[in-house]
């Protein structure tokens, strides 16, 4: 099995990534059900652990759909673990220099382009009959560094030329934060805007991606206009909240008790 988000990407195709931030195997085998490109699980603010991140990936396993790790920080190990049990990339925050890029894919790829330790537990069961998962991880596994701060944005070339990355994701609202701004999604601000458009120049001249994560649907269709290939659509946990609000609003609504 070769991953698929990574095949999307190379098409110049863009791709909905799903947001796992509850910790239940059977909440990521019910987001299968939706055409998402990719899910997530949320290992920063979501509430997840080692184990529960495990459930997640065996409840997307029989969908196909890649599964993917956001990391709680530049953890070897724990980026170690994630993708020896199944992700098939690895979205690491706070990367703000060319040497943390550069760690960060040393843990992600085996030698001699890396470091990663040999012991794909999980990740094992996607090798092929003439091929075993560790001959082809490297070319399969997206390194994704996070762009989420003023700091990152002054070395984004210094990061985009490490070689190993695979393009970078932003964090919306921590980024607003490094800029002086509320945090925030789905940001009208001009300053930000600017440097989405910057971040998508860069990574296009050198055949890379750029994502993002959004709150709105209508959002996200805009920043694939603007060029961003990897677009996130809320989490979970706010689109379970959304359409049980949906759901009340209009019961109340029907029964002439709208608050």
């Amino acid at each position: 099995m070769r991953n698929g988000l990574r095949a999307r990407l190379a098409a110049d195709r863009p791709c909905v990534n799903g947001w796992l931030s509850m910790s239940n195997g059977y909440g990521a085998e019910l987001m299968t059900r939706c055409s998402w490109d990719s899910l997530t699980v949320d290992l920063q603010h979501g509430v997840h652990d080692y184990a529960s991140m495990v459930a997640c990936f065996q409840g997307i396993r029989f969908s196909g759909i890649p599964p993917l790790a956001r990391v709680a920080s530049l953890d070897s190990g724990m980026i170690g673990k994630a993708l020896d049990a199944g992700a098939w990339g690895i979205i690491c925050p706070m990367i703000n220099s060319r040497q943390e890029a550069a760690d960060f894919v040393s843990a992600c790829l085996y030698p001699p382009l890396g470091r990663r330790s040999n012991g794909p537990n999980r990740a094992a069961g996607y090798g092929e009959p003439q091929a075993s998962y560790q001959s082809f991880a490297n070319e399969e596994v997206l390194v994704i560094p996070m762009i989420e701060t003023g700091e990152a944005v002054e070395s984004l070339d210094d990061i985009l030329d490490v070689p190993g990355v695979s393009g970078v994701y932003i964090g919306p609202s921590d980024l607003a934060v490094s800029m002086g701004h509320p945090p925030t999604f789905d940001t009208e601000i001009p300053e930000i805007l600017a440097i989405y458009r910057r971040i998508v120049a860069a990574t296009h001249r050198r055949g890379q991606f750029a994502g993002i994560h959004c709150l709105s649907a209508d959002y996200a269709a805009r920043m694939t206009q603007m060029g961003l290939q990897l677009v996130t659509i809320s989490s979970d946990g706010l689109l379970m909240t959304a359409g049980a609000l949906q759901a009340l609003d209009r019961f109340r609504s029907g029964i002439g008790e709208r608050e």
